[in-house]
């Protein structure tokens, strides 16, 4: 089993959901984050004055799935998120030791 953690677009978050559950990818959970990359941040004009946002509103994504449907749900994340300019995000992939599903003690991918 893998643990895929993708930070993206807050506009790009349908599109990944709808791309993940045509994999048949259930379970995920999502969060609000913010954070800078390559972009560091964008500079704004409020009444007139500039000024800096160093932390931009990301989305974070994490699901976890059987080693056999990783690089599908890889593909489906990267395609779904991609606008083709800085800021995308990223996606990391991590191995998990083991799910256990705490209202019926299942383990391993039976647990997912």
């Amino acid at each position: 089993m893998k643990m895929i953690t993708a930070l993206v677009r807050p506009t790009r978050l349908d599109a990944v959901k709808a791309a993940l559950v045509a994999l048949e990818v259930i379970g995920m959970t999502v969060t609000d984050a913010r954070g800078f990359g390559r972009q560091k941040g964008q500079v704004e004009r409020y009444r007139g004055n500039e000024f800096t946002v160093e932390f931009l509103p990301k989305i974070k994504i994490v699901i976890v799935v059987n080693d056999e449907k990783v690089e599908a749900a890889l593909t489906a994340i990267a395609e779904a998120a991609h606008t083709g300019e800085i800021g995308d995000g990223k996606i990391f992939v991590t191995p998990v030791e083991t799910a256990i599903r705490i209202r019926t003690g299942e383990r391993g991918p039976l647990a997912l």
